[in-house]
């Protein structure tokens, strides 16, 4: 299992397992566990609003591709700790990391 805590707009925090290899990304997850993501276009990287703050862990990310990039840099609330969870993969990277919904 892959273990993750996500912290909601009120401040709520509870922990997510998900199996692995289930090739989701966090986007996806977040929306099937509940969670009030919009997701505008559909895990595109096209409208940010799945963007997210890693507040544990973003050592342990893969990089952000340009595609990403390019739509956190105009997001005036994103800084080094913003990511899409659509752009996020569910993989042992996620272990432990502490992700806050901001999108």
């Amino acid at each position: 299992m892959i273990n993750f805590i996500i912290e909601d707009r009120g401040g709520q925090r509870l922990p997510v397992s998900v199996p692995e290899g289930i090739n989701l990304n966090l986007m996806e997850v977040l929306k099937a566990s509940g969670y009030d993501i919009l997701a505008t276009c559909g895990g595109m990287a096209l409208c940010a609003t799945c963007m997210v703050q890693v507040l544990e862990g973003v050592e342990q990310l893969s990089s952000p591709h340009d595609q990403e990039l390019d739509m956190l840099d105009i997001m005036p609330q994103s800084d080094e700790q913003s990511r899409l969870s659509c752009q996020l993969a569910v993989n042992e990277q996620l272990e432990g990391c502490i992700f806050k919904i901001v999108g």
